[in-house]
């Protein structure tokens, strides 16, 4: 690119980072050595990267740059964990301005780049009925094959159960949706409803383990014609049915069970409480709940996820803490009767998807396209970490109605 210079940004870097765990490489074959023995390498492969930097500075701004292959990472664990981590010593104007004026520097004249295709930016009132289905559309309706190159053989997408004896993905798999129905106690010709099914995985291990009749509901349309293709293969399509629904326009026949398996972080604060009534209202007396759903563990700065997430992976997901989705239930009429959370478990089932979507990951390029798959890369590696420092967790809710 036209007069483009890193020599000033290398100087400035190194004046202002006496101890970066990291190392920095550039376009032009120069580089910013790390002072530690280990540590990431990040390569900006073209000036365009730092154009991003600077359109956006933080997360977001780095976050556009990988995924449109501007910037490589060798080791996306060890990325995570210095995002996380590491904190820069604190800089006064004038050392802030001289790398800003360094950055322009190596950036040049450059065009600004487009922002990745994969971005998102949602429109109007968050968690309304058409925004919520806006958003499980950007994350779901990409080709169902790119999730079968990571996930189970029975197409579970959320925490798997490890610490209860199994070894594979698959053998943690089962062992979660045998506890749900387990937790829920459910017998033979029992009705339930699943909220937030998936591809089916759920109904129809209740339905075949169990003898339970099901229905699912989701946003994604894509996942309705899959899971209903593989009921219908199994021999289930007369207990269970699947539908493209919102929770909220459920009605008819109250259940005898719910279960909600990783949807209520995408509720929100707003509907919380709404959330909790239209499942109670759900259920006939005595009915039982099985909430299952990613909580916050940290109050003050880091409640909110981040702008990556937010524009790319999980538009408007708001996991919340434990104590507000447990007051939502409570508010509705439900008596809460256990909770456990399965933080480890995650960060052990995050790590078996990260490993299998690494592994093919030209497959995924293929699918979905670089972009996307730059996406699902980051956003596998990223999620463990969560799980791993104790700033989120996943917690199973079993409730009754009186």
């Amino acid at each position: 690119m036209a007069l483009a210079v890193t020599a000033p940004l290398r100087s400035e870097l190194r004046r202002a980072l006496p101890e970066r765990p990291f190392e920095l490489r550039f376009w032009d074959g120069t580089s910013v050595p790390a002072t530690t023995d280990s540590g990431p390498t990040f390569s900006f492969r073209s000036p365009r990267a730092i154009a991003h930097v600077l359109r956006s500075p933080g997360e977001l701004g780095f976050g556009r740059a990988y995924v449109s292959g501007l910037l490589e990472v060798d080791d996306l664990d060890a990325a995570v964990q210095l995002v996380d981590g590491w904190r820069p010593p604190p800089l006064g104007m004038r050392e802030r301005a001289r790398l800003g004026l360094a950055l322009v520097r190596a950036c040049g004249i450059v065009r600004p780049p487009r922002v990745p295709a994969a971005e998102l930016r949602l429109r109007g009132a968050r968690h309304t009925l058409r925004r919520d289905a806006r958003a499980v559309r950007h994350h779901y309706d990409v080709p169902t094959e790119l999730f079968e190159l990571f996930l189970d053989r029975s197409m579970t997408y959320s925490c798997a159960i490890f610490s209860r004896g199994a070894t594979t993905l698959e053998e943690a798999q089962e062992t979660k949706l045998d506890l749900v129905c387990t937790k829920l106690g459910l017998q033979a010709g029992e009705r339930v409803v699943d909220i937030g099914c998936g591809w089916g995985s759920f109904a129809m291990h209740a339905a075949s383990r169990y003898g339970a009749r099901v229905l699912g509901i989701t946003l994604s349309a894509a996942q309705v014609e899959y899971a209903r293709r593989r009921a219908a293969e199994a021999g289930l399509s007369e207990l269970v049915e699947f539908r493209v629904l919102d929770y909220r326009e459920l009605g008819g026949e109250p259940f005898d069970a719910v279960a909600s398996i990783g949807m209520v972080e995408h509720v929100g604060e707003e509907r919380i409480d709404l959330y909790a009534q239209r499942l109670a209202a759900m259920l006939r007396p005595g009915g039982r709940l099985l909430n299952h759903g990613i909580g916050q563990l940290k109050y003050g700065d880091d409640e909110e996820a981040g702008p990556f997430s937010e524009r790319y992976v999980f538009p408007d997901g708001e996991p919340l803490h434990l104590s507000r989705v447990l007051l939502a239930l409570e508010r509705a009429g439900f008596v809460t009767e256990h909770v456990e959370g399965f933080a480890a478990d995650y960060a052990e089932t995050t790590r078996h998807w990260a490993e299998r979507f690494d592994a093919r990951f030209d497959d995924a390029a293929r699918i979905a396209g670089p972009e996307r798959a730059r996406v699902w890369r980051l956003y596998l590696h990223a999620a463990r970490q969560g799980f791993l420092t104790g700033f989120e967790s996943v917690y199973q809710v079993r409730c009754r109605r009186p």
